[in-house]
């Protein structure tokens, strides 16, 4: 007996696929991968890798393959071999621990989320208490409240939070956030602290990166057009989890957080006729590639690529990975 032959194969109706610019990875993330990588080549397997380097699950993954070993603190580690700190940051406490231990470690941690920490010491040294605007126990998080001593920050996660939060004190105030928020819930929450709090200064320059702007930017571009949009990243990814929220706020009738092309229901398709495709900061391009081969199979699919921020930034390695 023949095995039944999917719909799909006759049903090659046409659809519309647009492709969003930017997507996908980011500045900071090729770099951190970079750091691992190169490490590996330089130093030998294994390199160490406290936490994810980035919350992509095919992205550790590969490095497995090449010899990278993740672990979650520096005590699984041994002291004669490399370890490398994710992008996300980590508390001062963690390289302080490395050297004590006299350990050869590679700081992969952002170069936006290390402005983040650099503005939250200038704070601390003026005398001010600092309001965070982020995700409880989120890596970055974790790292940016690790810079100063305990009770130096307040964590406000919601709209709600910052109409309870009370100044510690008579305190001047300061406000930080993690980078990969929403920007529209940002400031909601932001214009709730202000109206409270008017004389919280803005800091130097915004802390969501621009990587993460530029792809909601983009998304709501997508979502504004799309029946169904798809976003291409792992569930831990805070910027790739916000990239559906902002699709549906967006006019999206529906939204969908996928690791790769298995992950999809393709039922989702039933009734739709245009769908956008983004990647978060952290997903490489070959999954988007995947995804819309995926869709191009099933579909006579019209893919287009929408216009948005050209991205020049670039970040530089570590000397002892160029020396």
């Amino acid at each position: 007996m023949n095995a039944p032959v999917p719909p799909s194969v006759f049903d090659r109706r046409p659809l519309n696929v647009r492709l969003a610019t930017p997507r996908g990875f980011c500045a900071g993330v090729d770099r951190a991968i970079q750091i691992v990588e190169r490490a590996i080549e330089k130093f030998g397997a294994p390199v160490y890798v406290r936490h994810e380097i980035v919350h992509n699950r095919h992205v550790v993954e590969r490095l497995k393959g090449m010899g990278a070993i993740f672990v979650k603190e520096l005590d699984e580690c041994p002291d004669d071999r490399p370890v490398v700190f994710s992008a996300h940051g980590v508390p001062k406490s963690v390289p302080a621990t490395a050297r004590s231990r006299e350990m050869m470690f590679l700081d992969a941690t952002c170069p936006l989320v290390s402005k983040v920490h650099v503005e939250a010491e200038r704070h601390h040294e003026q005398g001010r208490h600092i309001i965070l605007i982020g995700h409880a126990g989120h890596p970055e998080v974790v790292g940016t409240m690790g810079q100063l001593p305990p009770g130096a920050i307040s964590l406000v996660e919601t709209v709600a939070d910052a109409e309870v939060f009370e100044r510690p004190g008579d305190q001047p105030l300061a406000y930080a956030t993690q980078t990969t928020l929403s920007v529209d819930d940002t400031a909601d929450i932001l214009a709730a602290l202000k109206r409270r709090f008017p004389e919280l200064p803005d800091p130097h320059k915004e802390d969501i990166c621009y990587a993460t702007t530029n792809r909601q930017e983009a998304v709501k571009r997508l979502g504004e057009g799309s029946q169904l949009v798809l976003v291409v990243g792992s569930k831990n990814s805070s910027n790739s989890a916000r990239l559906v929220d902002v699709a549906l706020k967006a006019g999206a009738r529906d939204a969908r957080l996928v690791d790769d092309a298995g992950d999809v229901d393709w039922s989702w398709f039933d009734g739709v006729s245009t769908v956008g495709v983004t990647a978060g900061a952290s997903a490489p391009e070959p999954l988007i590639e995947a995804l819309i081969e995926a869709i191009r199979a099933r579909f006579d699919a019209i893919v287009t690529e929408d216009d948005g921020a050209r991205e020049t930034v670039s970040f530089k390695l570590p000397r002892a990975l160029t020396a």
